[in-house]
């Protein structure tokens, strides 16, 4: 099976072909320098943005795949959840081409395929499902935080989500209080690298609470205040290195805690963790050490898998297809709010 797959959820413009479980050309256009210059993603510029770098960036992936429209089994596009009006581009998009090529076309919940993104693997890259158990996903971006239980390819179940924001909004609010450029986390990451975690302490919200849900408003808020009583912390490089490690710390120490403790619960015997933020080294590191200590399989996305692609939603609906999911129909309408079952 052959799948043309699209992805416009937020500020990544992408097209991916892949054949058979394996990615044979993906494409990935970003807006990062467009949305810099105002500390954010702004949905109108990156609807611009979407409109004009379409049909190049689908005729980039269409040339390195070596293959035609006509010959693709099924045309995937991210149907939601997402910022409104990009969604519509690439709804829209995807409906005209599957319309053209008389192909069917298959809407992906964008949650979902990151959630399964952890099982593409290797060079050539491809989706590895023979090695599935019953896993403790963490999902984790700027726009999401999820733990999902899964007992089965396709089988899944969310155990929590953030009650406020999310961790990689965290990341990007309390970087751009400290000064640091768009987006924050990245950055947050390399000075942290140089910093001290235990230099300065911040709130761990919810991390004993009995549940599986997160909430990172406080710690934000943590940060103002500290930010603010501290006005000389950003004049130094060795403390403004000691304040990204210690906000980093605290972010990451409650991921980690709430995805083992969920993993034993449930008898997990796996963990995996993807979306955005899963490119973090701290978080990357601490879960490695984690899964060791407790004797778990881990599964980290590759950084290239981890950030919005159309690769992960191609992989993802030829699963679905081959397990007989139902095409949309051709007036389907995007999905904002879709959240993961």
């Amino acid at each position: 099976m052959i799948i043309l797959a699209l992805e416009t959820s937020c500020d990544e413009t992408s097209a991916a072909v892949v054949r058979d479980g394996v990615v044979i050309a993906s494409v990935v256009s970003s807006q990062i320098k467009l949305h810099t210059e105002y500390g954010g993603v702004v949905p109108e510029l990156a609807t611009r943005e979407h409109l004009r770098n379409l049909m190049p960036v689908t005729r980039a992936a269409l040339t390195a795949s070596g293959l035609a429209l006509a010959e693709m089994d099924a045309i995937a596009v991210t149907q939601g959840p997402g910022l409104p009006s990009a969604l519509l581009m690439g709804l829209k998009a995807a409906q005209a081409l599957a319309y053209a090529a008389r192909k069917p076309l298959l809407g992906v919940n964008h949650h979902e395929a990151h959630l399964y993104s952890a099982w593409i693997t290797g060079t050539p890259a491809r989706a590895e499902w023979g090695s599935f158990a019953p896993t403790v996903s963490l999902v984790v971006s700027g726009g999401h935080t999820l733990l999902v239980h899964l007992r089965g390819l396709l089988d899944h179940r969310l155990l929590g989500s953030t009650c406020d924001d999310a961790a990689g909004e965290c990341f990007d609010k309390t970087a751009k209080m400290i000064g640091l450029p768009y987006p924050g986390g990245p950055e947050m990451d390399r000075l942290g690298a140089e910093g001290n975690p235990v230099a300065y302490e911040f709130p761990r919200p919810l991390i004993d609470a009995p549940n599986d849900d997160f909430s990172f408003s406080g710690l934000k808020t943590s940060v103002r205040y500290f930010l603010r009583d501290h006005p000389g912390v950003l004049d130094q490089r060795k403390s403004l290195c000691d304040l990204c490690a210690s906000v980093q710390a605290a972010i990451v120490d409650v991921l980690v805690a709430k995805t083992i403790r969920a993993a034993r619960r449930l008898g997990a015997q796996c963990v995996t963790a993807s979306g955005g933020v899963a490119c973090n080294s701290a978080l990357r590191r601490q879960l490695t050490a984690a899964c060791s200590k407790n004797r778990l399989a881990l599964r980290l996305a590759a950084p290239s898998y981890c950030t919005d692609n159309a690769a992960m939603v191609a992989i993802l609906a030829e699963r679905k297809l081959t397990q007989g999911a139902a095409p949309l129909p051709w007036n389907a309408e995007i999905k904002p709010g879709w959240e993961i079952a």
